[in-house]
């Protein structure tokens, strides 16, 4: 759908087709608002809004819909949209400070989860990754390095996933600490004010904390021009940690399943990524990101749950 017809919905009266200030999918700046796409259908929509409001309400810095004089959020066609407020700020730099701040929100948001999932968040239920999967794309993987004449042990790799696949059914299985988070925990989802702010929570799930712990160890920096081109180092990995920490206490079962589920999350949101998505190869930031994500994976003992 084109801008103008969206945003009417809002109550935006507009004679000109707006850009997109996101590359990836529509979203709007309209009036110090922010409309974009959120969870569906409007079920799910509405039980994200529910989450949020409670985070907020305990303290949270988070955005969660403005009142407008017409419905928000609202479906369109098949999809739902929302509109929240625009948070002026700056981007993430990846200095210590910042790890630390993103760490400890992380963990205060973990500290607020209910036990069983009282807010009917979406469940994480991805374990079923195949070996004819792993073989597609890591010979997609090896194609669009190869455009770059990068050097790597892609046997290597496709043994590690192999691994990753048998590991599913176990970590499926196990007596793991389910939480409700924003999930997709990035930097480019983060605006620094005086503390973090989360400006897209729209990812929202029921999950298993070290998922969530995972997937912005491999991520964070993805996708953002002002943050380093590679994974956190492992002293910044343990600079967050120490953030996280100072409001969650990991299991022992949680420490000692962490490098399966470190291995299932690269599985499931980095391998696509570095496969399929072949124009980002092209971007100098992002393939050295790529590089820095499938060096780490192959030496992922490096970075441990304190």
């Amino acid at each position: 759908m084109n801008s103008t017809p969206l945003l009417r919905y809002f109550g935006f009266e507009l004679a000109d087709e707006q850009d997109s200030i996101y590359a990836f999918s529509p979203v709007y700046k309209i009036d110090n608002k922010i409309v974009k796409r959120t969870q569906y259908p409007m079920e799910s929509a509405i039980n994200l809004i529910k989450y949020t409001t409670y985070l907020k309400d305990a303290g949270i810095p988070i955005v969660t819909p403005v009142d407008l004089h017409t419905s928000n959020p609202q479906q369109i066609e098949e999809e739902v949209y929302i509109c929240y407020p625009y948070i002026d700020g700056t981007t993430y730099r990846g200095v210590g400070t910042e790890i630390k701040q993103a760490g400890e929100l992380l963990g205060k948001i973990h500290l607020l989860s209910s036990r069983d999932n009282s807010f009917n968040l979406n469940k994480y239920d991805v374990f079923d990754f195949t070996y004819e999967e792993v073989d597609e794309h890591v010979k997609e993987i090896a194609k669009n390095a190869a455009t770059s004449t990068i050097d790597f042990d892609f046997q290597g790799l496709r043994n590690l996933l192999y691994t990753a696949v048998e590991n599913q059914e176990k970590l499926k299985n196990a007596s793991l600490i389910w939480i409700e988070t924003p999930h997709d925990y990035k930097a480019n989802n983060l605006v620094f004010t005086k503390d973090p702010v989360i400006i897209d929570p729209d990812n929202a799930k029921w999950i298993p904390r070290i998922f969530d712990l995972a997937l912005a160890l491999l991520l964070f920096h993805n996708e953002l021009s002002s943050a380093p081109n590679r994974v956190f180092t492992p002293l910044e990995w343990q600079l967050f940690l120490e953030g996280y920490s100072v409001h969650q206490t990991l299991t022992r079962n949680e420490k000692e399943m962490w490098q399966a589920g470190l291995l299932h999350v690269f599985l499931d949101e980095v391998m696509w990524l570095i496969a399929e998505v072949k124009e980002d190869w092209q971007r100098v930031e992002q393939r050295e990101l790529f590089v820095s994500l499938l060096n780490m994976i192959t030496n992922a003992e490096e970075y441990r749950l304190i």
